[in-house]
C-alpha cells in the first residue's frame, strides 16, 4: 500500500505539469500594464523597402491612355487563374540585382526603395524620355499581394497571399486557421529576409505589449513558425479534464499491476 501511495503521489506531481495553463493561451494580456489602463500605442509601421523577388504592380495613367497601353498589362490570358497567379504574370519581378524591366524604359533599379520613391523614379524617367508635362502622368506602384508562409503548430499551414497594404501578426495567423491549444503563443518566430541574410525574431502573443513591437506587422516573404508546447510531446492531457483522465488511467493501471504482483507472491 505504501508503494501505491508513493507512485500515486509521483504521478500527481508529474501530470500536474502537463495541463496547459489558461495564461498560456490567452492573447494580449496586461502583464506589465496597470489594470486601470488598457491603451497601448501600436508601433508605427515604416514604409516597406523593396527586396529581391518582390513583385510590383505598376499602372500608368495619362490624358491619352492609348499612349501607355504598352506599359500596362492587357488583363487577358487565363481568366480562371487566381489573383496571385495573375499578379505573378502581369507584375514586375525584382531580380537578383534589384532591377525591374519596364517596356521602353528598360531596367530600373528599385532595391531598397519604397513604393513612393519608385513612383517618382518612373514618372521622372517617363517625362525625360517619353512624355511632356502636359501629359499629366499618374503612376501607381503597389506590391502584388503580401505573401507570407505560416507553418509549425497551426491548423492550416501553408503560403498565403493577402491583397492589402499591411497585415499584423494576428491577421496573418487568423488566415492560417489560428494556433491550436498545443501551440506556443509565447514564442512565435518570424523569419525575415534582409539584404544581408535572414534573421529570426520572437513575439509573445500573450503579452499586450506585442503591439509595440517593430515586428507586429509582417512583411512580404516572412515565415511565421509556431512551436509546439511540451505537453504535446509528452502525450498527456492538455486540458484539466484530459489530465485527470490520464491520472485516473495511470493510477488504475499501477493499482492493478501491484495487486497482481502481491497475489503472485
Amino acid at each position: 500500500m505504501n508503494r501505491l501511495l508513493v507512485l500515486t503521489g509521483l504521478l500527481l506531481c508529474i501530470l500536474s505539469t502537463s495541463c496547459i495553463p489558461h495564461k498560456d493561451i490567452v492573447y494580449l494580456q496586461e502583464k506589465d500594464t496597470p489594470s486601470d489602463s488598457t491603451q497601448v500605442m501600436v508601433e508605427q509601421q515604416k514604409p516597406y523597402r523593396i527586396q529581391i523577388y518582390d513583385i510590383l504592380n505598376i499602372r500608368l495613367k495619362v490624358l491619352d491612355q492609348d499612349n501607355v497601353t504598352i506599359f500596362n498589362p492587357v488583363g487577358e490570358g487565363n481568366l480562371n487563374a487566381s489573383s496571385a497567379e495573375r499578379a505573378y504574370f502581369d507584375g514586375f519581378t525584382v531580380d537578383l540585382h534589384g532591377n525591374i524591366r519596364i517596356p521602353e524604359l528598360g531596367k530600373i533599379n528599385v532595391l531598397g526603395y519604397n513604393a513612393e520613391d519608385i513612383e517618382k523614379l518612373i514618372k521622372d524617367k517617363l517625362l525625360e524620355e517619353q512624355f511632356k508635362e502636359t501629359a499629366n502622368i499618374f503612376v501607381t506602384v503597389k506590391l502584388a499581394g503580401l505573401r507570407f508562409t505560416v507553418n509549425g503548430e497551426i491548423k492550416s499551414p501553408g503560403t498565403i497571399t493577402l491583397f492589402q497594404e499591411r497585415v499584423n501578426i494576428f491577421e496573418a495567423i487568423a488566415n492560417a486557421g489560428e494556433i491550436p491549444i498545443t501551440g506556443n503563443a509565447k514564442e512565435v518566430q518570424i523569419i525575415r529576409q534582409y539584404p544581408q541574410g535572414q534573421k529570426i525574431h520572437t513575439l509573445d502573443l500573450t503579452d499586450i505589449n506585442v503591439m509595440k513591437s517593430p515586428f507586429y506587422y509582417i512583411q512580404p516573404n516572412d515565415i511565421i513558425y509556431i512551436k509546439p508546447l511540451k505537453q504535446k510531446t509528452w502525450g498527456t492531457g492538455t486540458t484539466g479534464i484530459g489530465t485527470i483522465t490520464s491520472i485516473v488511467g495511470l493510477i488504475t493501471l499501477f493499482t492493478t499491476t501491484l495487486l497482481l504482483i502481491d497475489r503472485a507472491k
